[in-house]
């Protein structure tokens, strides 16, 4: 009975703070929110919603500052030695937001970063151009850098320009992080060499007497070992295997690991870098396929391994001057033949889906070949299963678009065409100036409904 009174007591103090602080109306606003009429306008309501919980997102962190200052301001009148002033503050945030202790003190950091060293990433938070998680990564991918640092890689990703518009968390996770490196590369350096030393296997219990194994392993590492479990299930499957893609690759994994020693061998990772981070030792970074931007030191020391376990190959890629675009190619073939597909892949990386960063499956022909769609780099693109399953339902269309890197319009069933431009190649130029696009991965729009 006293844990239900408190619990009223509580809601009765939040909603009377609400009331003093003038949040009751907004809140009577969104509580009188129906549902449109039409496909069009529920979607137009969904991109409104959003953009008011990433208002509301930046909003709190902006009171979350405050609220730091205050109490510490409290604390040191009250006598608190200035070492322990700021205790409990990441907890009462996680009270009031219902989460853990540990993740307001989370809270409380992202704030405090965005508040006074990230300008732009707020700007983006407060106009609904990021979310609360996507602008967790930005700061998260700058925690290395100084103060000074951190704001100018803010300036020069410039997230509240749009410059990340449609971009997936990986995507993002790639521009942060080789802005950063070039700001500071050694201290980018130094986190990559202390992050090796905690390098483990760990063990979690899942529903249904499931467990999820988790290793922890250096890039390099990494990106073999799925290459290996992914090639193997890929050719079980194509020789009539019932078992799904995934469901091969864990029994695959239980099997090397606890009696069969042979498997795949020659496993290639694809490493894509420009000749003066090869030859020059220039700082600009690589991008490792199927896992994202690499320090070029990093790149060249895994080139130069003396590990008979890696086979080298050096694939000669060539970008069109200026664009970041890679040259293209083109096939008479129904299906795009080997070296088209690892062209698109090495192109597109991820799905070319805006928001989506899954793994590209399947090599898809954007205007659909029994359209006359050509088989070529022009009209063709990089898609996860999922999404090429999506892309033939009723309503739903594709054109590529005229660009200085490969761009795709998408047309939905409700009217909004999305627009996914091919990430930048390494060594593609930034775009410089005020609100200049630096970095595209995807932008939308709302057309009129047909």
């Amino acid at each position: 009975m006293e844990a239900i009174q408190g619990s009223a007591a509580g809601q009765a103090t939040g909603q009377a703070g609400n009331r003093a602080s003038g949040l009751a109306d907004a809140l009577s606003i969104l509580h009188s929110v129906r549902p449109a009429g039409d496909g069009p306008a529920l979607i137009a309501q969904l991109r409104e919603l959003e953009d008011v919980k990433s208002a509301a997102a930046a909003a709190q962190a902006r009171i979350s500052v405050t609220f730091d200052a205050v109490e510490r301001r409290a604390q040191a009148t009250a006598g608190v030695p200035a070492e322990q002033q700021g205790a409990g503050v990441g907890a009462q945030i996680a009270l009031a937001r219902r989460e853990s202790p540990a993740r307001g003190g989370r809270l409380l950091g992202l704030a405090k970063a965005l508040a006074t060293e990230m300008p732009h990433t707020l700007a983006a938070l407060q106009t609904g151009q990021l979310n609360e998680w996507r602008a967790t990564l930005l700061v998260r991918e700058t925690a290395c850098l100084s103060a000074e640092d951190r704001c100018a890689v803010d300036e020069e990703i410039a997230a509240d320009s749009g410059s990340l518009a449609g971009a997936g968390d990986r995507a993002i996770v790639g521009a942060v992080r080789a802005a950063a490196y070039r700001r500071d590369p050694r201290s980018v350096a130094k986190r990559a060499s202390h992050a090796v030393t905690e390098r483990g296997v760990s063990l979690r219990p899942a529903p249904d007497t499931m467990t999820y194994l988790t290793a922890l392993l250096p890039v390099a590492q990494g990106v073999a070992v799925h290459a290996a479990l992914t090639r193997n299930a890929a050719a079980l499957r194509s020789s009539g295997d019932e078992r799904s893609n995934g469901q091969i690759m864990a029994d695959d994994l239980v099997e090397r690991i606890t009696g069969t020693r042979g498997g795949p061998t020659g496993i290639e990772i694809q490493l894509i870098m420009t000749d003066r981070t090869l030859f020059q030792g220039d700082s600009e970074p690589a991008r490792l396929q199927g896992y994202g931007i690499v320090p070029g030191h990093w790149a060249r020391q895994a080139l130069l391994t003396d590990d008979p376990a890696f086979n080298v190959w050096l694939r000669r890629l060539y970008t069109a001057p200026g664009s970041g675009d890679l040259v293209s190619m083109d096939s008479k073939a129904r299906l795009f033949p080997e070296r088209l597909r690892g062209f698109l892949q090495a192109r597109d990386d991820t799905c070319r889906t805006p928001y989506c960063d899954a793994p590209i499956r399947h090599h898809d022909h954007i205007i659909p070949w029994r359209s006359d769609g050509p088989t070529s780099t022009d009209n063709g693109q990089g898609l996860c299963e999922a999404c090429n399953h999506t892309k033939e339902s009723p309503g739903w269309a594709a054109q590529p678009v005229p660009g200085p890197r490969h761009t795709v319009e998408v047309t939905t069933p409700t009217g909004h065409t999305y627009r996914s431009t091919a990430p930048p190649m390494p060594g593609t130029p930034l775009t410089r100036g005020p609100r200049k696009r630096a970095f595209s991965r995807a932008s939308s729009k709302h057309a009129s409904a047909p």
